[in-house]
């Protein structure tokens, strides 16, 4: 049974830093591109990044770039976010996926960007 467990979601405030995580099980993770993406409140899915399956190749929406870093660890089956000068905007629930679109994802972490 796959399931996707993110953690490391809170309240911090503008300019601050999170660091979220994603265990993986129940699936092949090495072989997976896998994704970060995340929904506002009152609004739809929103992808953040992608990253290939040696972490060499990572793709981010400019909403993020710059700010965000995405990374894995294969032999943990761990998929990471790291989320530098946070501000009111980032506020959301994150979700890591195995999909670009979301659709299988897991239960997510909520961050709140407030002071």
């Amino acid at each position: 049974q796959v399931q996707l467990v993110e953690s490391g979601g809170g309240l911090v405030q503008p300019g601050g830093s999170l660091r979220l995580s994603c265990a993986a099980s129940g699936f092949t993770f090495s072989r997976r591109w896998m994704y970060w993406v995340r929904q506002a409140p009152g609004k739809g899915l929103e992808w953040v990044s992608s990253i290939d399956l040696d972490g060499d190749r990572r793709l981010y929406a400019d909403s993020v770039k710059g700010r965000f870093t995405s990374s894995r660890d294969n032999a943990k089956r761990t998929l990471y976010l790291q989320m530098n000068s946070l501000n009111t905007e980032d506020t959301a629930v994150y979700y890591c996926a195995r999909d670009l679109k979301g659709s299988d994802r897991g239960e997510g972490t909520l961050v709140t960007v407030s002071s």
